[in-house]
Parts: C-alpha cells; sequence; structure tokens
C-alpha cells in the first residue's frame, strides 16, 4: 500500500516537473522572435567579415524585435526549403528581400516595404545589352526565387536561353558567371547592385528588367497575430524616422513605401 502511495507521489512529482518544462519552453519560445533568412543575400542578410550577420532587413528584424519586447533570433535557412521552416514552426517568418507578388495567397502577409526589380547581370565584354541578346546564351538564377519565378512566367524569354540552370545561392551564380560557365544571372536589383559593387569595370546590370515587385515580411497562413504586430511596429517606425534611417545606412536613400498612417 504503501509502496503504491510511494509511485503515485513520484509519478505526480515526474508530471508536474514534466508540465514546468513545457511551460517554460512554451513561455520562452512567446519571447523570442525567430526570423529565416538566406544567408547568401547581401545586402538584405549575410555574414560580415567577422562573421556576424547583417544587413538592411536584418536591422529591420533587429529593431523590431527590440521594440516588441522579444529577443530576436536570426536562423539561416536554405531558400527551397522555407516552406518547410516556416510550417514546421522553426521560423516565426520569413524576412529577407522576400517577394510578395505571385505569393499572394501562400502567406500571411504585411503591407509590402519596399520596392524591387528582377534584373539581369553580364559581363560587359559580353555584349549582351537587351534580353533579346540573351538568345542562345546561358541563364542563371537561385533556385526557387522570385527571378526564377519571373523568367518562368516569360515563356518567351525563357525559350530564348541555350540552357537554363538554378544553384543554391548567388554567390555561386556570381562564380559561374566569372568563370564563364554562364553568360547571365538573374536576380533582385539591389543585391546586383551589391554583387557588382566595385567590380562596374567587369560586370553590368542591363537596363531593361525582366519583372517589378515588392518586398514584405512573410508569415505561415493564418498568423495574423505575429503579422498585425510586426506590421503595427514596422508602421511606428516609419513615422518615427527609424526606417528611413535604417534604409539610409545601406542604400543611401529611403527606399520605403510603407505608409505612417
Amino acid at each position: 500500500m504503501k509502496l503504491k502511495r510511494l509511485g503515485t507521489i513520484l509519478l505526480a512529482g515526474l508530471l508536474a516537473v514534466g508540465l514546468t518544462a513545457c511551460g517554460g519552453s512554451s513561455s520562452k519560445k512567446a519571447d523570442t522572435f525567430t526570423v529565416g533568412f538566406d544567408q547568401n543575400f547581401p545586402p538584405f542578410g549575410y555574414k560580415d567579415d567577422k562573421g556576424n550577420f547583417t544587413g538592411f532587413d536584418i536591422d529591420l528584424a533587429k529593431e523590431t524585435a527590440k521594440r516588441m519586447n522579444k529577443k530576436i533570433k536570426l536562423q539561416p535557412i536554405d531558400w527551397d526549403a522555407k516552406d518547410m521552416e516556416l510550417d514546421s514552426g522553426t521560423i516565426d517568418c520569413i524576412w529577407n528581400g522576400f517577394t510578395m507578388n505571385g505569393r499572394e495567397n501562400k502567406y500571411t502577409w504585411t503591407k509590402p516595404y519596399m520596392n524591387n526589380r528582377q534584373v539581369v547581370v553580364v559581363k560587359k565584354a559580353s555584349k549582351i545589352a537587351t534580353l533579346k541578346d540573351l538568345a542562345g546564351k546561358i541563364m542563371e538564377v537561385q533556385k526557387d526565387s522570385s527571378a526564377q519565378s519571373a523568367i518562368d512566367a516569360n515563356k518567351e524569354l525563357k525559350s530564348s536561353f541555350k540552357n537554363y540552370l538554378s544553384v543554391a545561392d548567388y554567390n555561386t551564380a556570381m562564380m559561374d558567371l566569372e568563370s564563364g560557365a554562364v553568360d547571365a544571372v538573374a536576380m533582385d536589383e539591389f543585391v546586383a547592385k551589391k554583387q557588382i559593387e566595385g567590380k562596374e569595370n567587369t560586370y553590368a546590370i542591363l537596363d531593361e528588367s525582366i519583372s517589378s515587385e515588392q518586398y514584405a515580411v512573410g508569415f505561415k497562413k493564418g498568423n495574423t497575430k505575429l503579422r498585425d504586430e510586426v506590421e503595427k511596429t514596422l508602421i511606428a517606425m516609419v513615422k518615427d524616422g527609424t526606417f528611413a534611417k535604417i534604409s539610409k545606412k545601406w542604400f543611401k536613400a529611403d527606399y520605403g513605401i510603407l505608409k505612417a498612417n
């Protein structure tokens, strides 16, 4: 009888510890804002020379987390696995030059905060000056990127290529362009400018773009509570000038399109 009672007490104690641990874990998760991003996507998210994560969107996310009284966790992800990361709860959002156009119904979005274009980077010596000049050439994009979606939607352009390749990130794509393995790389305009920074005598960005789009923060479908909190915080940052300050730090100008009302 005593042994049975002792066993009951021990079981109750273990359950209490387990519940406390679960409660602590849930509380810890609620106090943390986990941002998923591509760490090879400068100037929006990448590693600096000291190995620290930095970038325009990283700065925005850090300030947002601070104002929401949450600890930020910067979580690098494989871009083609972003949906799995979001659906599994590993990350709270995708915030990294994330194009909403064509994905409007796939995620719960904040209002767009920045305009962007999909452009093409080539070697200056290639004599490629227009999209028509890409006929018979080898084009490369990042797998599951907005550039890939834009090209896939342009059947005439896509069918004109000699070959159409995809790689994991744009650093690899630029190395392929440098080596001559490909003739052109399609990517986000601001990323392209960062990639060729200091190399303008070697590379050029075509004036003609593939598409125009907008950036926003993407959440798991239905997560309106966190979306609303982040969006409200971003609008407050626009109102007090913090958004413009961060934009000027990275781009020398305020490219924000989010309205302060």
